[in-house]
């Protein structure tokens, strides 16, 4: 009987590293939105888009939220890919600099701070 007990405890443990190592982790994005004097700011909108084109028309959002109250904003199901980012609350933006962020880590927790002025 121990032996049949320490066989299936074997298996169930075999199994559940298996079906842990074949899940695939969604690529998400947080991002941390900042003043000039390095507060974060709540309430900002942010968009990403997938290339520069949409980025410079404003169109085509590929991702968008708004910033919570520690400025943090998470996006989730993201592609591996570089993304343009704009970000404004009231007469503050991002122009100028940190538009574009560099490229996702497949199936990671990616971070970014954007400085809005």
């Amino acid at each position: 009987m121990k032996y049949a007990i320490l066989f299936f405890a074997t298996c169930v443990f075999s199994f559940s590293l298996i079906s842990t190592q074949g899940q695939i982790l969604n690529t998400s994005l947080t991002i941390t939105v900042r003043d000039e004097i390095g507060n974060t700011v709540s309430g900002a909108e942010v968009q990403l888009f997938e290339t520069e084109e949409d980025y410079l028309k404003e169109k085509n959002v590929a991702f968008s939220g708004v910033s919570a109250a520690k400025g943090l904003v998470k996006l989730k199901k993201l592609k591996s890919i570089s993304y343009w980012v704009i970000v404004r609350k009231e007469d503050k933006d991002n122009a100028g600099g940190g538009e574009r962020i560099g490229t996702l880590e497949e199936g990671k927790f990616n971070k970014a701070t954007v400085v809005i002025q």
